[in-house]
């Protein structure tokens, strides 16, 4: 914040599903598209996005910016991902939903939580 200098910066999303006329490309290329819905950062150094025009689900190391993780969501989201901490068991789950990409036909109602190590 003081130099007012970008520490990091990635493209964040692929074509695998978009493509011209609503045909899918299935091609994994990290270019980088349009993202809607936020992110989420952690106490512990990740930072979480799903609102982008593929059906995933990041996580970067908020130090310098590598892709540590990413899981396959059923249809895209729209939405950032949220974070709670389980009363019972102190476990951290970030919690992502998926009604479908806006691009994409696909539609879905979920809601999905993953764990943290």
């Amino acid at each position: 914040m003081k130099t007012q200098k970008i520490a990091w910066q990635v493209p964040v999303g692929t074509v695998e599903d978009t493509g011209p006329l609503g045909i899918r490309m299935h091609l994994p290329i990290n270019i980088g598209l349009p993202t809607l819905g936020g992110t989420l950062s952690t106490q512990g150094g990740l930072i979480f996005i799903a609102g982008t025009q593929d059906f995933y689900l990041r996580a970067f190391n908020s130090g310098n910016g590598d892709e540590v993780w990413k899981a396959r969501l059923p249809v895209g989201s729209q939405g950032g991902p949220m974070t709670y901490v389980s009363p019972k068991t102190g476990k951290q789950y970030i919690v992502v939903t998926a009604g479908g990409a806006r691009q994409s036909t696909d539609r879905g109602d979920y809601v999905i939580a993953y764990a943290l190590p």
